[in-house]
C-alpha cells in the first residue's frame, strides 16, 4: 500500500465517521421534535417537567434508532455471506461445466480425428 492508498482510506474512514455523525444527529433532531409534539398534547407539565419527558423521549427514541440500525448492519453482513457463498456455488458449478464441456468436446475431436 503506497501512501496516497493510506491518504485515501483515512479520507474515506473520515467521510464515514461525518455521515454517522450526521446521521445521529438526524435521528436527535426527529427525536426532539416527536418529543415537542408528544409534550405539547401534555399542558400540565411544568417546564422543568416538560425538559425532562423530552430529553428522556429524545434519548429513548435515539436508542431505538441506534438498535434498528444495528439490526440493519447484521442483516446486511448476513445477507452479504449468503450471497458470497452463493456465488461462489455457482462459480464453482460453471467451472465444473466449463471443464466437462472441454472434455467432451476435447474427446470427440479425437474421437473425429482418429476415425
Amino acid at each position: 500500500m503506497t501512501a496516497m492508498d493510506d491518504r485515501a482510506l483515512d479520507v474515506r474512514a473520515l467521510i464515514n465517521e461525518v455521515e454517522g455523525h450526521l446521521l445521529v444527529e438526524s435521528a436527535r433532531a426527529e427525536g426532539r421534535a416527536a418529543a415537542r409534539q408528544f409534550t405539547g398534547r401534555l399542558p400540565w407539565l411544568t417546564e422543568t417537567q416538560r425538559a425532562e419527558v423530552e430529553d428522556l423521549y429524545t434519548e429513548e427514541h435515539l436508542s431505538r434508532t441506534r438498535h434498528g440500525w444495528q439490526q440493519v448492519a447484521r442483516r446486511s453482513t448476513q445477507l452479504r455471506a449468503e450471497y458470497e457463498e452463493t456465488y461462489r456455488s455457482l462459480r464453482r458449478r460453471l467451472v465444473a461445466w466449463g471443464v466437462m464441456g472441454a472434455a467432451v468436446v476435447l474427446t470427440l475431436l479425437m474421437a473425429c480425428g482418429l476415425s
